[in-house]
Protein backbone atom coordinates (compact mmCIF):
# COMPACT_ATOMS: atom_id res chain seq x y z
CA UNK A 1 0.00 0.00 0.00
CA UNK A 2 1.32 3.43 -1.00
CA UNK A 3 1.96 6.01 1.78
CA UNK A 4 -0.22 8.82 1.65
CA UNK A 5 1.01 11.90 0.17
CA UNK A 6 2.82 14.86 1.93
CA UNK A 7 0.64 18.19 2.46
CA UNK A 8 0.76 20.15 -1.08
CA UNK A 9 1.56 24.01 -0.44
CA UNK A 10 0.19 26.04 -3.54
CA UNK A 11 1.88 29.46 -4.09
CA UNK A 12 0.62 32.03 -6.19
CA UNK A 13 1.65 35.65 -7.01
CA UNK A 14 -1.23 37.34 -5.24
CA UNK A 15 -1.25 35.30 -1.85
CA UNK A 16 0.47 33.47 0.97
CA UNK A 17 0.55 29.56 0.99
CA UNK A 18 -2.13 27.23 1.82
CA UNK A 19 -1.37 23.77 3.18
CA UNK A 20 -3.59 20.83 3.55
CA UNK A 21 -3.29 18.67 5.91
CA UNK A 22 -5.57 16.01 8.17
CA UNK A 23 -8.99 17.35 10.12
CA UNK A 24 -7.95 18.48 13.35
CA UNK A 25 -10.83 18.18 16.22
CA UNK A 26 -9.75 22.23 17.16
CA UNK A 27 -10.81 22.47 13.29
CA UNK A 28 -14.71 21.70 13.69
CA UNK A 29 -16.17 25.26 14.74
CA UNK A 30 -14.10 26.79 12.05
CA UNK A 31 -15.68 23.93 9.80
CA UNK A 32 -19.01 24.20 10.81
CA UNK A 33 -18.66 27.95 10.55
CA UNK A 34 -17.25 27.60 6.53
CA UNK A 35 -19.62 24.89 5.90
CA UNK A 36 -22.41 27.36 6.73
CA UNK A 37 -21.25 30.50 5.00
CA UNK A 38 -20.87 28.25 1.58
CA UNK A 39 -24.10 26.26 1.65
CA UNK A 40 -26.09 28.07 4.43
CA UNK A 41 -27.39 27.12 7.72
CA UNK A 42 -30.07 24.84 5.76
CA UNK A 43 -27.30 22.83 4.65
CA UNK A 44 -28.50 19.77 7.29
CA UNK A 45 -31.58 19.17 5.49
CA UNK A 46 -29.46 18.40 2.18
CA UNK A 47 -29.98 14.83 0.53
CA UNK A 48 -26.42 14.13 0.45
CA UNK A 49 -26.23 15.45 4.23
CA UNK A 50 -28.44 12.05 5.11
CA UNK A 51 -25.39 9.64 4.35
CA UNK A 52 -23.96 11.27 6.55
CA UNK A 53 -25.46 12.02 9.56
CA UNK A 54 -24.55 10.41 12.68
CA UNK A 55 -21.62 8.76 10.55
CA UNK A 56 -17.53 9.56 11.08
CA UNK A 57 -15.82 10.40 8.05
CA UNK A 58 -13.53 7.95 6.38
CA UNK A 59 -9.91 7.40 8.40
CA UNK A 60 -7.71 9.61 7.06
CA UNK A 61 -9.76 10.91 4.60
CA UNK A 62 -10.70 14.46 6.40
CA UNK A 63 -8.75 17.46 5.21
CA UNK A 64 -8.32 20.85 6.41
CA UNK A 65 -7.09 23.63 4.12
CA UNK A 66 -5.31 26.23 6.10
CA UNK A 67 -3.98 29.61 5.00
CA UNK A 68 -2.42 32.19 7.49
CA UNK A 69 -3.42 29.86 10.46
CA UNK A 70 -6.56 29.88 9.16
CA UNK A 71 -8.80 27.06 8.51
CA UNK A 72 -10.01 28.31 4.11
CA UNK A 73 -11.14 24.67 2.76
CA UNK A 74 -12.75 21.20 3.71
CA UNK A 75 -13.46 18.39 2.28
CA UNK A 76 -14.73 14.72 3.87
CA UNK A 77 -15.22 11.35 2.09
CA UNK A 78 -17.28 8.80 3.68
CA UNK A 79 -17.82 5.09 3.67
CA UNK A 80 -21.07 4.15 1.70
CA UNK A 81 -22.95 1.32 -0.39
CA UNK A 82 -23.67 2.18 -3.79
CA UNK A 83 -26.27 -0.72 -4.30
CA UNK A 84 -24.02 -3.56 -2.51
CA UNK A 85 -21.10 -2.17 -3.55
CA UNK A 86 -18.35 -0.85 -1.74
CA UNK A 87 -17.88 2.94 -2.12
CA UNK A 88 -17.19 6.80 -0.76
CA UNK A 89 -19.10 9.77 -0.88
CA UNK A 90 -17.21 12.64 -1.03
CA UNK A 91 -18.54 15.91 0.19
CA UNK A 92 -18.81 18.33 1.14
CA UNK A 93 -16.41 20.60 -0.36
CA UNK A 94 -15.62 23.91 0.83
CA UNK A 95 -13.31 26.64 0.24
CA UNK A 96 -13.80 30.08 1.94
CA UNK A 97 -15.37 32.81 -1.36
CA UNK A 98 -12.57 34.98 -0.37
CA UNK A 99 -9.95 32.33 -1.38
CA UNK A 100 -11.85 30.61 -4.34
CA UNK A 101 -9.22 32.06 -6.83
CA UNK A 102 -6.31 30.34 -5.03
CA UNK A 103 -6.74 26.89 -6.32
CA UNK A 104 -8.21 25.57 -2.99
CA UNK A 105 -10.56 23.23 -4.35
CA UNK A 106 -8.91 22.02 -7.15
CA UNK A 107 -5.76 20.96 -4.46
CA UNK A 108 -7.99 19.43 -2.09
CA UNK A 109 -9.99 17.39 -4.71
CA UNK A 110 -6.76 16.10 -5.77
CA UNK A 111 -5.30 15.34 -2.01
CA UNK A 112 -8.54 13.66 -1.32
CA UNK A 113 -9.08 11.37 -4.05
CA UNK A 114 -5.12 10.44 -4.03
CA UNK A 115 -5.43 9.50 -0.56
CA UNK A 116 -8.44 7.28 -1.22
CA UNK A 117 -6.56 5.62 -3.38
CA UNK A 118 -3.56 5.30 -1.51
CA UNK A 119 -6.04 3.69 1.04
CA UNK A 120 -7.13 1.49 -1.40
CA UNK A 121 -10.43 2.68 -1.86
CA UNK A 122 -12.12 1.34 -5.30
CA UNK A 123 -14.04 4.09 -5.91
CA UNK A 124 -15.77 7.99 -5.02
CA UNK A 125 -19.25 9.44 -5.55
CA UNK A 126 -20.29 12.91 -5.26
CA UNK A 127 -23.19 14.99 -6.25
CA UNK A 128 -22.03 17.90 -7.93
CA UNK A 129 -21.09 20.14 -10.83
CA UNK A 130 -20.52 17.36 -14.06
CA UNK A 131 -18.37 20.06 -15.63
CA UNK A 132 -16.51 20.91 -12.25
CA UNK A 133 -15.50 17.57 -11.32
CA UNK A 134 -15.11 16.05 -15.23
CA UNK A 135 -11.61 17.33 -14.71
CA UNK A 136 -11.18 15.02 -12.01
CA UNK A 137 -12.07 12.37 -13.75
CA UNK A 138 -15.71 12.10 -13.09
CA UNK A 139 -18.59 11.03 -14.79
CA UNK A 140 -22.45 10.13 -14.66
CA UNK A 141 -21.60 6.63 -17.08
CA UNK A 142 -21.48 4.49 -13.62
CA UNK A 143 -24.28 6.35 -11.68
CA UNK A 144 -27.35 5.52 -13.72
CA UNK A 145 -28.92 3.06 -11.83
CA UNK A 146 -28.37 4.27 -8.50
CA UNK A 147 -30.25 6.49 -6.62
CA UNK A 148 -30.17 8.75 -3.16
CA UNK A 149 -32.36 8.88 -0.09
CA UNK A 150 -33.73 11.67 -0.91
CA UNK A 151 -34.87 14.17 -3.86
CA UNK A 152 -31.18 14.85 -6.54
CA UNK A 153 -30.47 15.77 -10.14
CA UNK A 154 -29.63 12.67 -12.29
CA UNK A 155 -26.94 14.33 -14.02
CA UNK A 156 -25.61 15.90 -10.56
CA UNK A 157 -24.95 11.90 -9.29
CA UNK A 158 -20.89 10.98 -10.25
CA UNK A 159 -18.55 8.76 -9.99
CA UNK A 160 -14.71 8.09 -10.72
CA UNK A 161 -13.13 4.53 -10.47
CA UNK A 162 -9.70 3.45 -9.02
CA UNK A 163 -10.70 0.13 -9.62
CA UNK A 164 -12.02 -0.72 -13.37
CA UNK A 165 -15.29 -2.27 -13.05
CA UNK A 166 -15.52 -1.32 -8.71
CA UNK A 167 -19.15 0.00 -10.20
CA UNK A 168 -19.99 -2.47 -12.94
CA UNK A 169 -23.64 -3.22 -12.32
CA UNK A 170 -24.12 -1.05 -9.26
CA UNK A 171 -27.79 -0.25 -9.19
CA UNK A 172 -30.18 1.13 -6.35
CA UNK A 173 -29.81 3.32 -3.44
CA UNK A 174 -26.35 4.33 -1.84
CA UNK A 175 -26.90 4.30 1.80
CA UNK A 176 -24.30 4.75 4.75
CA UNK A 177 -22.15 2.10 6.05
CA UNK A 178 -18.97 4.17 7.80
CA UNK A 179 -18.90 4.17 11.33
CA UNK A 180 -21.21 5.81 13.58
CA UNK A 181 -20.51 8.36 15.94
CA UNK A 182 -21.31 8.14 19.74
CA UNK A 183 -24.34 10.37 21.21
CA UNK A 184 -21.13 12.62 22.77
CA UNK A 185 -19.19 13.19 19.74
CA UNK A 186 -22.69 14.43 17.82
CA UNK A 187 -23.00 16.74 20.21
CA UNK A 188 -20.07 18.75 19.78
CA UNK A 189 -20.12 20.35 16.58
CA UNK A 190 -23.77 21.89 17.96
CA UNK A 191 -22.04 22.89 21.27
CA UNK A 192 -19.27 24.44 19.06
CA UNK A 193 -21.90 26.22 16.56
CA UNK A 194 -23.68 27.47 19.32
CA UNK A 195 -20.17 29.20 21.13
Amino acid sequence: MTAPRKPQIALTSKAAPFVIRAERAADVAEREALLDACFGENRHGRTCQRLRDGRAPAAGLALSAVREGNLVGTVRLWHVSAGGRPALVLGPLAVDPACRELGIGAALMRHALAAARARGHEAVILLGDAPYYARFGFSGEKTAELSLPGPFERDRLLAIEFTGGALDGAEGMIMPTGATLSKRRLARPLQARAA
